[in-house]
């Protein structure tokens, strides 16, 4: 892909993104790689400063570089003035955050309208404000209502929506070499702006889906629930499996040769987390709810309880490892974060069954690579180790929680060495079974039978 945006002969265009946090901030750089002048702003000094400063505050694999990369071109600033950004350019990205709301399941939209509402007050003349956050449906169009309220008498400013479909782990390639673009306008001129907005993309041959605005709002919660159920789907198929003694990967595998069905995000395990599905799942119940079609989404309901259950299966099988009581126990936690390659440990599974292990007495240390500090943040009562080897020192039994590499690679022997009892339970259904219980250990894993002599191993085909 190009790394310069030639735009017809004419100065790189300029674009303001607002909010500076995982989304934003990577969408800042990723833009000004691809030529334009980015300027990045936030409400909070220490955030700008540090990125000002070449430190990406979060951990992103590949964005430091990109980072680096941007700033020594020069076309990367970042500030908290919002009167220089309604004067930079005349595209503007909203890319804030919609957590949910601490008293219900909806989406909290104060942040998205304080962004539009202290931007839309400084523009003058022509303006595109293009959301990216995740927000409900109809969200956009009281945006346009807000800003055209708030705004000077010579500003015309229209909203779009572009939704974002972020990995984390992998955003800077999500970002420059998406699967999709989704234009959510209303208007042709709205289309023509983001099409040339988002040229060295297009250019590419990504696929470019142009809807009305509310469709573009629910594409990427209707993405989030779809990707929630296919993952809940398999975690329930693995509760069965361990009622009966079946073998849940022969069973993913089995289903995933289906064409109809697919094998991606059909594995059992933990469950997912973090800042987007858990979220973006209830606030769409939510807003369901409020436009009276509840019932169309009731189900999931239970794709959310299903993922919290693995949790509590997850203590289950460590209590059952160690005897029946958890009281005193030293328990190896292995990792934090929601996922690999990820310091996030928003509704990180991980962290929760530490957490769930500590309330019933047991001695818990946690090692994640990258997480340790946030999660110390989040529960400052758990031990942390700096290595997996001081994790492991001492452990009555081991839980891998992320499937970090480092966990995936360590063996047996070397786990066995660095003082852990070898007791392991997989809740990522990672490990190699056959080689822990050749080695000695006690093993489990959710979703599959303990291992019994005589049992044949199922043959999995690669795909």
């Amino acid at each position: 892909m190009s790394t310069s945006n030639e735009n017809d002969g004419a100065a790189p265009q300029r674009i303001t993104v607002v909010g500076t946090g995982y989304l934003g901030a990577t969408h800042a750089i990723c833009m000004a790689i691809l030529g334009y002048d980015v300027l990045g702003v936030d409400v909070d000094p220490g955030k700008v400063d540090r990125l000002a400063r070449g430190d990406v505050p979060f951990f992103e694999p590949g964005l430091p570089e990109k980072l680096a990369e941007a700033q020594a071109t020069g076309r990367i600033r970042f500030t908290t003035d919002f009167d220089e950004a309604a004067d930079f350019g005349e595209v503007h990205f909203i890319c804030v955050g919609t957590p949910q709301k601490p008293d219900s399941y909806a989406a909290d939209l104060r942040y998205v309208q304080s962004a539009v509402r202290e931007l839309a007050s400084r523009i003058h003349g022509d303006a595109l404000i293009v959301g990216k956050s995740t927000v409900p449906v109809g969200t956009a169009a009281d945006l346009a209502e807000l800003a055209d309220e708030v705004s000077p008498e010579d500003a015309r400013i229209e909203v779009a929506w572009n939704p974002e479909f972020l990995r984390e782990g992998f955003a800077v390639d999500d970002t420059l070499h998406p699967d999709r673009l989704v234009f959510g306008v209303a208007s042709e001129q709205a289309e023509a702006t983001l099409r040339d907005v988002f040229s060295p993309i297009v250019d590419e041959g990504v696929p470019v889906l142009v809807t009305d605005i509310p469709t573009a709002e629910l594409v990427k919660v209707a993405a989030n629930s779809f990707l929630a159920t296919k993952i809940s789907y398999i975690n329930a198929m693995a509760e069965v499996c361990e009622a009966t003694g079946a073998d849940v990967d022969s069973l993913s595998a089995a289903l995933g040769l289906d064409d109809r069905i697919g094998s991606r995000f059909l594995k059992p395990g933990l469950g997912f987390g973090g800042g987007c599905l858990p979220k973006d799942i209830r606030a769409f119940r939510a807003r369901a709810e409020e436009l009276g079609v509840g019932d169309a989404v009731a189900f999931l309901a239970e794709v959310d309880a299903i993922n919290i259950r693995r949790r509590t299966r997850t203590v289950d099988l460590i209590r059952e490892l160690v005897g029946g009581d958890l009281a005193g126990k030293r328990v190896a936690a292995l990792g934090a974060a929601f996922k690999p390659n990820s310091d996030d440990v928003r509704d990180a599974p991980a962290l929760d069954v530490a957490r769930l292990l500590y309330l019933e007495g047991a001695h818990v240390t946690v090692y994640d690579p990258e997480a340790n500090s946030n999660a110390h943040r989040a529960y400052p009562d758990l031990d942390y180790a700096d290595s997996l080897e001081e994790a492991v020192v001492d452990a009555d039994v081991v839980a891998l929680l992320t499937e970090w590499s480092e966990f995936r690679e360590a063996s047996p022997a070397s786990l066995e060495e660095a003082g852990a009892h070898p007791r392991m339970v997989d809740a990522r259904d990672v490990l190699d079974q056959e080689a822990y219980v050749a080695a000695g250990w006690e093993f489990r894993a959710l979703g599959r039978p303990a291992p019994q002599a005589g049992r044949v191993a199922a043959r999995v085909p690669a795909h």
